[in-house]
């Protein structure tokens, strides 16, 4: 396998740069820069191939096993100018045996050496791209091998009951129990009830990594614009006394107490008066109804909007400058803001809390073809001892989609997809 190199950190004027090289041939490639390396680490000249010193490093050696790709590492810690990575990496790719790592590689090594199983690849891309505490909190947790740990624990019990059926199958004239089933079915009803728990928060698991939206809907004028603007603490919309002025959705992405939402601003809800506002009306009405949550700002004269509240939405006046009873905000001087960015606050921490350790599509996919298994299997089992091949045989479908969750198997289809999200040194 090639020795690859990069840079590990972003581009561009900072106080420190990381060039990083995994491979066979790392140790003898950064020696030709350094002279003799480190046992762990050490300050020494970086130097091309002419002699010419090019800076002073803090060196890094990681031995084989010990390094985050699995393979020997070197690191050098140099001052981060564009011109001193520039001439490094310009040194390193004048030595034979070594090339430019492409996007993710780094990653996918540590993927092919068991460092890390593919869900830890995923949670490792989600905490690269993370732009809010919860976010970050949920990206670490895959990382740290989480949903790898209940992916090993649910299939060493499907396992146990697959040995039990096939000792009833292989050594029947073996002292073995000879009803195996209420163990067998125990553990399957063990693991499909935390499999289903854990299908059930897939879903926020995905708004939390691709944000909440929140959709602003209401008759036109009554202050909408005005209050995303007081949201977004800028004037992302236009506003106007003139009714209808909003003939497109807008959208403005901000962090809400450590969640990424984003408010989209809709054009009024009446009758249309031409084509153009018609076209918004309708776009506006797709947008609140696909929206996680919506806030109904009303003008309190009961108009029908041609959309009705659901749970969790909220419902309150606008133009509370004006004079209002009840719950009501004001845009334009700040009044009742507050109060309503903690009701959204806390009606999305509600089903945040709800979200599990899964958090792709891919995941929720590879538990759902587990969770059929499992169900075929009690079914099998229900008709009696001579089902039991047929019953293991499905518990092994069960397995193999679990394998599939971590990346045991049908690892390749999804790496490209995985990697192509990745920067150069990761």
């Amino acid at each position: 396998m090639d020795t690859i190199f990069a840079l590990a950190t972003a581009r561009g004027k900072a106080g420190v740069a990381i060039v990083r090289i995994s491979g066979a041939s790392a140790p003898s490639a950064a020696a030709a820069l350094c002279g003799k390396l480190p046992e762990v680490r050490g300050v020494r000249t970086l130097r091309n191939a002419d002699g010419a010193a090019l800076d002073e490093a803090l060196v890094l050696n990681f031995d084989e096993g010990k390094s985050f790709t699995g393979e020997p590492v070197v690191e050098f810690q140099v001052h981060g100018s564009l011109a001193v990575i520039d001439a490094v990496t310009g040194a390193l790719s004048k030595l034979e045996g070594l090339r430019m790592a492409e996007p993710g590689e780094f990653t996918r090594r540590a993927l092919e050496n068991d460092r890390l199983d593919l869900a830890q690849v995923e949670g490792l891309a989600d905490l690269i791209e993370a732009e809010t505490e919860v976010q970050r909190a949920q990206a670490y947790r895959v990382l740290s091998g989480e949903l790898g740990t209940k992916a090993e624990a649910w299939r060493k019990a499907l396992v146990r009951a697959v040995a039990l059926l096939e000792a009833t199958i292989d050594f029947v004239d073996e002292d073995v129990p000879v009803d195996v089933s209420p163990e067998v079915l125990e553990l399957i009803d063990g693991v499909l009830a935390s499999l289903e728990r854990e299908k059930a928060g897939v879903g926020i698991a995905e708004r939390i990594r691709e944000g909440f939206e929140v959709a602003i809907v209401g008759p036109p004028n009554v202050g909408k614009s005005t209050l995303l603007n007081a949201l977004a603490g800028r004037e992302a919309a236009i506003t106007s006394e003139v009714a209808g002025t909003t003939r497109d959705v807008i959208e403005v992405r901000m962090d809400l107490g450590g969640l990424p939402v984003t408010v989209l601003d809709t054009a009024g809800l009446r009758e249309a008066e031409d084509k153009i506002e018609e076209i918004g009306i309708r776009r506006a009405l797709e947008r609140a109804r696909g929206a996680d949550l919506r806030v109904f700002l009303t003008a309190g004269d009961g108009a029908d909007l041609g959309l009705d509240p659901v749970t969790d939405d909220i419902v309150v006046s606008g133009k509370a400058d004006l004079g209002v009873n009840g719950f009501g905000v004001s845009g334009l001087t700040g009044y009742g803001v507050g109060e309503l960015v903690g009701r959204i606050q806390k009606a999305l921490e509600n089903r945040a809390s709800n979200a599990g350790t899964a958090i792709r599509a891919r995941h929720a996919s590879a538990i759902s073809r587990a969770c059929d298994g499992l169900v075929a299997a009690r079914t099998q089992i229900s008709f009696g001892a001579e089902r039991s091949e047929l019953a293991a045989e499905e518990l092994w479908s069960a397995i193999r989609a679990l394998d599939s969750l971590v990346g045991r198997v049908d690892v390749e289809n999804v790496l490209d997809e995985i990697f192509a999200s990745f920067c150069l040194g990761k």
